[in-house]
C-alpha cells in the first residue's frame, strides 16, 4: 500500500445529496430517492479513487448528515430523549434536525473547520446493540468495484471528548470503559467481514492540547481495540497540527499505522524515527486537504525523501493531510473561471491525481507520458503563480505600511453605551435578528436571472426593493425593536463580500459541506485586496428611509471572511486579515456617514480559526483582535457596533473577546441553555449580550411560553439591562411559514417577560 487518502467529499460533485434530502425533508420525495442518490454517489465516489489508482479507499466516511451522528448509531448511542421515533431514519434525522415534538442535539465546529458534528450525549447511555449495516451495505459494494475498503470511524477518544453530558458539561471520560466496550463489540462485527479488514480511526483530538493528558487511554484504547481480531489491521489518523505526544502513545499499541499531518504539523517530523522503531507504517499527511491551491509536487517529493532520512519507504504511506471533505470536488465544473487562476488550483479528484504523481516519483516508478506532462504543468503553474501580476497591488502595499499609524481604541465602553443609548432609546430586553431573512427559490431564481443577463439591473434592483420594504414594514409590524433590511441581494454571508472586493475569485461549483445539506461556496484569496466601492452602503440606506427604527447595516468581519475563505498560501495569514481589515474599515465609516447608527461586523468564525494548540493562540489571537480593531475604531462614539459568534466555547477565549470592544455580541445558545452565558457573568463581561433564544437550524416553532422561560434562564444569569433578545443566527436557511410565527413568538415571550420585570 503506497497511497491512501484519509476521507473523500460526500455532498456530490453537483450537489445532488444536498437537492435529494432537501425534497425529502419537504416531503416531495420518498426516503427510498434519498438512498438511491446516495448510492449512485457512493460508487461514483469510490469510481474516482479507483482510477488515481488509490490504494486504500474509504468507506463509511459518506453520511445522509453527519459520520459523528452515524457513528452514535453504530455505537447504539442515540439519545433516549429520542428513542421514541421508531422509524430509523425518521429518528436520525430528528436528532440531527429536530421535529415537532423533539429537539435537535447541539451542533458544533470540527475542530477549526466550518464543518459542523452532532455533539452526542454520554450519560443517558442506551441499551441498544451495534449496528453495522451501513458500514456493512458500504464494504460489499466497495468489494464489488475491485478497490480495498477502508472503514472510516471517529476514533473513541475523539468521540468522547467531543461529547457531553445532557446538562452541556464537557468530555464525560468517566464512560470511557463503556464507549470501548461499544467499540469493541463493533470490530468484532467488522471482523467478520472480511479475511483482513483495514479500518481508520479518525483521532484529530490527538492534534490538540488534550493529548497531554490522554496518554495512558490512547495506550488502553488502541492496546484493547488492536487485540480484537487478528485480522484486523488499524490505522490511527491524526490531522490539523502536530500529535507527538500522542504519537509516543500510539507506538506502545498494536496499530499497524499512525497518521500525521506534514502540512499543519511540522513538530510531526520530530517523531517520525519513534514510529520507525516500532515498526509501523507512517501514513505521510503532505496533500493538503483544507486548501485549494496544487501542490508543488517537487517540494512534496523532496518532503517525503526528508522524512525517509528517518523512516524506511517501504514503511511510508502518501496520503492527504486529512478527509477532502473540506475543499470541492472537481475543477472539471469550473469553466468560466479565470485560466490563470484556475491553473494554481486542485480540488479533491485533482487532489487524488497529485497523490498518485507525488507517490510514483517518491517510490521511483516510471511516469507515463501523460504523467510526464502533468508534472511539467505543475511546475509551469507553480513558477507563474509566483510572478502573476494579478496577486501584488502597489495601491493595497502602500495602505498597509499606514496600518501601525491607525488608532487600537475607541472610547470607553461606559461612555459609548450612554451616548449610544440616548441616541436610540432602545428599551430593556432589546428584541432584534442576526441579519439574514428566507432565501426563497424565487429570490435564488431573480439573483441567478440578473447574473445571466436575464434580467436588467432596474427590473433586479426594483425586486429586491419590493422585498426589502416588505420585510422591513414586517419587522416594524411585529414590534422588533432594532430592524435589518434582509440581506435578500447576498448569495452567502462571505461570498457577497468576496465578490466585490479586488484580489479574490469566485468559482461555479466550489461547494463545501458545512452541516447537513447545508453547503457554502468559499472565496478564493489569491492576491491582495482592497474594496473598490461601498458594498452595503445602497440598500442599508434604502431599508433604513422606509423606518424611524433604527436599521443595523450588516457586514461580514475580516477574521471571518478570512477563515471561510480559501487563503493564498504565499504571505502570513495575517497580512491578507489586514487587507479585508481595511476594506471593511472603509465600508463602516461609508456606513455611519450615511445614517446608519447601528453596523453588525460578523465574527461567526472567530473562534474557528484558532490553532489547535494554545501555544500558537498568542499569534492568531494578536491579529484577530487587531483586524477587528482595524475594522471598527473609526466607528463614532454614538455608532453601536454589533459582532456576532457561532457555536463557539468562550471559556478559554472571553478575554480575548472582551478585547475585541464591541458594543454589542450576539451568540449562539439555543441548544445549550445558559452555560455559554454563565462564562460572561463570572468574568465580569460589561458590554451588552444577545444569546440567541431559539435554535434556527431546526424547523420547530417554539412557543411563547418556551421562549419565555428560555429568557427567565437568562435572566438568571444576566441583568435585563444588559440582555438582547434575539434568534440564536440568520434567518436566511428557514422558510417564512417557520420564521413569522417563530419571531412573532419571540416577541410576545419578551413583551411577557417585561411586564414581569
Amino acid at each position: 500500500m503506497k497511497t491512501y487518502v484519509t476521507g473523500f467529499p460526500r455532498i456530490g460533485e453537483k450537489r445532488e445529496l444536498k437537492f435529494a434530502l432537501e425534497k425529502f425533508w419537504r416531503g416531495e420525495t420518498p426516503i427510498e430517492t434519498v438512498e438511491t442518490v446516495a448510492a449512485e454517489l457512493k460508487a461514483k465516489h469510490l469510481d474516482y479513487q479507483k482510477k488515481a489508482g488509490i490504494d486504500a479507499v474509504s468507506i463509511n466516511d459518506f453520511s445522509l448528515y453527519d459520520t459523528t451522528l452515524d457513528m452514535m448509531v453504530a455505537l447504539g448511542l442515540e439519545p433516549k430523549t429520542h428513542l421514541d421515533i421508531d422509524d430509523d431514519m425518521e429518528r436520525y434525522f430528528a436528532i440531527a434536525r429536530g421535529d415537532k415534538t423533539h429537539k435537535a442535539l447541539e451542533m458544533t465546529k470540527w475542530f477549526n473547520t466550518n464543518y459542523h458534528y452532532i455533539v452526542p450525549i454520554l450519560d443517558e447511555i442506551t441499551q441498544r446493540p451495534v449496528n453495522i449495516v451501513k458500514i456493512k451495505t458500504e464494504y460489499i459494494a466497495a468489494k464489488a468495484k475491485g478497490v480495498t475498503p477502508k472503514i472510516n470511524l471517529i476514533g473513541p477518544l475523539t468521540l468522547i471528548a467531543n461529547a457531553k453530558k445532557s446538562d452541556g458539561t464537557d468530555a464525560p471520560f468517566e464512560y470511557f470503559n463503556t464507549i470501548l466496550d461499544r467499540y469493541k463489540s463493533l470490530l468484532q462485527q467488522i471482523a467478520t467481514l472480511d479475511k483482513k479488514v483495514l479500518v481508520q480511526f479518525d483521532e484529530p483530538i490527538f492534534a490538540t492540547d488534550k493529548a497531554n493528558q490522554l496518554g495512558l487511554l490512547i495506550k488502553q484504547a488502541y492496546r484493547e481495540l488492536s487485540s480484537v481480531a487478528d485480522n484486523l489491521e488499524l490505522f490511527v489518523i491524526t490531522y490539523f497540527d502536530h500529535a507527538t505526544e500522542a504519537t509516543k502513545a500510539l507506538c506502545t499499541t498494536g496499530v499497524a499505522g499512525i497518521g500525521l499531518d506534514f502540512v499543519y504539523g511540522e513538530e510531526n517530523k520530530e517523531v517520525v524515527k519513534t514510529i520507525a522503531l516500532s515498526g509501523k507504517k507512517l501514513i505521510a499527511g503532505i496533500v493538503d486537504g483544507r486548501n485549494i491551491w496544487i501542490s508543488d509536487i517537487d517540494a512534496k517529493v523532496a518532503l517525503l525523501e526528508e522524512l525517509s532520512k528517518d523512516i524506511d519507504k517501504e514503511n511510508i504511506i502518501v496520503s492527504t493531510s486529512c478527509s477532502l471533505l473540506h475543499v470541492p470536488f472537481t475543477l472539471e465544473h469550473e469553466q468560466r473561471m479565470d485560466s490563470e487562476i484556475r491553473s494554481w488550483l486542485a480540488y479533491a479528484v485533482e487532489k487524488l491525481s497529485e497523490l498518485h504523481l507525488i507517490s510514483k516519483l517518491f517510490f521511483d516508478e516510471s511516469l507515463t507520458k501523460e504523467e510526464y506532462h502533468a508534472l511539467e504543468a505543475n511546475k509551469t503553474a507553480n513558477q507563474n503563480r509566483k510572478i502573476s501580476s494579478k496577486i501584488h497591488d502597489i495601491s493595497v502595499q502602500k495602505r498597509m505600511k499606514e496600518i501601525e499609524t491607525l488608532k487600537t481604541k475607541r472610547v470607553p465602553f461606559e461612555r459609548r453605551i450612554k451616548s449610544q443609548k440616548t441616541k436610540f432609546s432602545y428599551p430593556k430586553l432589546a428584541t432584534t435578528t442576526i441579519g439574514s431573512f428566507p432565501q426563497t427559490p424565487e429570490i435564488r431564481q431573480t439573483r441567478k436571472a440578473f447574473k445571466n443577463g436575464e434580467i436588467d439591473q432596474e427590473t433586479y434592483i426594483k425586486s429586491l426593493q419590493k422585498l426589502t420594504k416588505e420585510c422591513v414594514e414586517w419587522q416594524d409590524k411585529i414590534g422588533l425593536d432594532v430592524l435589518v433590511h434582509g440581506e435578500f441581494e447576498r448569495n452567502d454571508m462571505v461570498e457577497y463580500f468576496g465578490e466585490l472586493l479586488n484580489g479574490v475569485a469566485f468559482s461555479q461549483n466550489g461547494w463545501v459541506q458545512s452541516y447537513g445539506s447545508r453547503c457554502v461556496k468559499p472565496p478564493l484569496i489569491y492576491g491582495d485586496v482592497s474594496r473598490p466601492k461601498p458594498m452595503t452602503v445602497f440598500w442599508s440606506t434604502y431599508a433604513q428611509s422606509l423606518t424611524a427604527k433604527p436599521i443595523k447595516g450588516m457586514l461580514t468581519g475580516a477574521v471571518t471572511i478570512l477563515n471561510w475563505s480559501f487563503v493564498r498560501d504565499d504571505q502570513p495569514r495575517s497580512q491578507t486579515c489586514y487587507q479585508i481589515s481595511l476594506a471593511i474599515r472603509d465600508e463602516i465609516d461609508d456606513l455611519q456617514n450615511a445614517g446608519i447608527g447601528m453596523i453588525q461586523v460578523d465574527e461567526a468564525a472567530f473562534k474557528e480559526g484558532y490553532p489547535l494548540r494554545t501555544k500558537k493562540y498568542v499569534d492568531y489571537e494578536d491579529f484577530a483582535v487587531k483586524s477587528f480593531w482595524i475594522s471598527t475604531n473609526v466607528a463614532k462614539e454614538t455608532t453601536q457596533i454589533h459582532t456576532h459568534m457561532c457555536y463557539s466555547e468562550f471559556n478559554d477565549i472571553i478575554r480575548t473577546i472582551e478585547a475585541m470592544d464591541a458594543d454589542v455580541i450576539s451568540i449562539e445558545t439555543a441548544r445549550s441553555g445558559n452555560i455559554l452565558l454563565k462564562v460572561f457573568a463570572r468574568t465580569g463581561y460589561k458590554q451588552e449580550i444577545g444569546p440567541g433564544i431559539y435554535d434556527i437550524h431546526s424547523p420547530r416553532i417554539p412557543g411563547v411560553e418556551e421562549m419565555a422561560d428560555q429568557i427567565k434562564a437568562l435572566l438568571e444569569v444576566l441583568p435585563a439591562e444588559q440582555l438582547w433578545i434575539n434568534p440564536d443566527c440568520g434567518l436566511k436557511t428557514r422558510t417564512w411559514q417557520e420564521v413569522k410565527p417563530s419571531l412573532e413568538n419571540m416577541v410576545k415571550a419578551v413583551q411577557k417577560v417585561r411586564a414581569q420585570l
